[in-house]
């Protein structure tokens, strides 16, 4: 979580013991909501580089797999706040790509974090900063 301004504000990694990358990006979305509710916060910008998750949130019926993950995102996002959910490409938030490889070397659950350890700062720094970084799409 990050403020408006980009400042650090809390962080979860999460090891869920497996499962497919979709469970772990919709399990993070709902982390991500829950700490950000329980934060106070209630305007919030969710970016996810899923856009398999986005569209399961928007779109997923009672016959798709991860149906009960869809729903309870969608409870969260019927709280008394606003929320918007925008893609985003990996490159775009190394620190989140980097939270979730560390998450593997954890003990099974939910990891919070009131400061960032020592391997996140140089990732929260190039998120803050913008760095660029090129991404090579395959035109057909």
């Amino acid at each position: 979580m990050r403020g408006s301004d980009g400042r650090f504000i809390r962080a979860f990694t999460v090891n869920l013991g497996g499962g497919s990358i979709t469970r772990a990006e919709l399990a993070g979305i709902v982390y991500g909501l829950d700490l950000a509710w329980e934060q106070g916060a209630r305007k919030v910008l969710l970016q996810t580089d899923s856009i398999t998750a986005k569209t399961l949130i928007d779109n997923a019926t009672e016959q798709h797999m991860h149906f009960t993950q869809v729903t309870e995102i969608r409870r969260r996002l019927h709280r008394g706040w606003t929320v918007r959910i925008d893609h985003v490409f990996r490159e775009a938030n190394f620190a989140a790509d980097h939270l979730a490889s560390i998450g593997h070397s954890k003990p099974i659950g939910v990891h919070v974090m009131d400061r960032p350890c020592t391997s996140l700062l140089y990732w929260l720094y190039f998120d803050r900063v913008g760095s660029e970084t090129p991404r090579f799409i395959r035109m057909q």
